[in-house]
């Protein structure tokens, strides 16, 4: 999993969260612990895919264009992190007269694929809606 998707994710809740529904790269990235420069290059992504609009000038930022209950991990992922769980190198070499050796590449790529399906499945089933619910849950106890 990508940082990007961390920010994202944590952005997203932020914003579900604010009274104003907005907020600056600044202040996100205070929330998030990161840059603002990091915050703007995922927002970036997030506004280009729907999940966030900007309003320019003073007070302005970011704000949902999309119910928090309607977005799901999955959708972030597929915008930001979709197939990071594969390794960027893999053993083995397709030339090899080995069979583990010139397959190897192959099969692991296979599983990779299988369980970045079955992690977007999973993400399917939360959303931010859900992620915001879970933290005051949480802030109440």
């Amino acid at each position: 999993m990508n940082s990007e998707f961390i920010i994202a994710v944590h952005s997203l809740v932020l914003l579900a969260h604010r009274p104003d529904g907005m907020a600056s790269s600044e202040e996100i990235a205070t929330n998030v612990c990161t840059n603002p420069v990091r915050v703007r290059k995922v927002m970036s992504c997030l506004r280009k895919n729907g999940f966030v609009d900007t309003r320019e000038g003073s007070g302005g930022g970011y704000r949902l264009s999309r119910d928090p209950g309607d977005m799901t991990l999955a959708d972030v992922y597929r915008a930001l992190a979709a197939g990071s769980l594969a390794p960027k190198w893999c053993s083995g070499d397709p030339e090899s007269d080995c069979m583990v050796g010139s397959n190897m590449g192959e099969v692991m790529n296979e599983v990779f694929c299988g369980a970045d399906q079955q992690l977007e499945r999973y993400l399917e089933s939360i959303t931010i809606g859900q992620m915001l619910s879970r933290l005051t849950a949480m802030a109440k106890a």
